[in-house]
């Protein structure tokens, strides 16, 4: 009798220069929020009121959301790895920013990044997204196409760098 175990990895999470340092930066805004609850915590301490108690549990409540938070964060941190610099511009990968024109000749940028990063409002899209699916590993001048609930788009993907 053969039993194979099987063990599920974690998918490497891959960052851009840019997603690290907002990373960093969320992680350092947290550790400030948690400095100032802590001093809140010191502050109700001192004061012998009833009501406070109230605000003393509010704030611990607080004061837990944001430890949670900042733990989730900086392993993400310590497990994420900063997408490679050097790789082949032929091809449309992770880390690839492409120029892609519509049938009206209007040019949208767009960086592909793990969805952890995505923001489109930014340039910034998942590759996990039907666009950023349709266009891994597409070369220059290739038509991308991808479908948004019942409508058809289409794009050319004019220049990767």
């Amino acid at each position: 009798m053969n039993t194979t175990i099987t063990t599920l990895e974690q998918p490497t999470i891959m960052l851009s220069k840019k997603g690290m340092k907002e990373l960093r930066k969320a992680i350092s805004q947290l550790e400030h929020d948690r400095q100032a609850v802590i001093r809140g915590l010191h502050d109700i301490d001192r004061s012998t009121g009833h009501d406070d108690r109230l605000d003393r549990i509010e704030r611990l409540a607080r004061l837990e959301a944001i430890e949670t938070e900042m733990k989730d964060k900086q392993q993400l941190l310590l497990e994420a790895k900063l997408l490679p610099t050097k790789r082949a511009r032929m091809k449309v990968a992770m880390g690839s920013v492409v120029d892609l024109m519509n049938e009206q000749g209007q040019l949208f940028r767009y960086t592909l990044v793990d969805s952890i990063e995505a923001n489109p409002s930014d340039g910034r899209i998942s590759i996990a997204s039907p666009l950023g699916q349709s266009l891994l590993g597409k070369t220059a001048h290739d038509i991308v196409e991808w479908s948004a609930g019942l409508r058809r788009n289409s794009l050319q993907l004019v220049r990767i760098t």
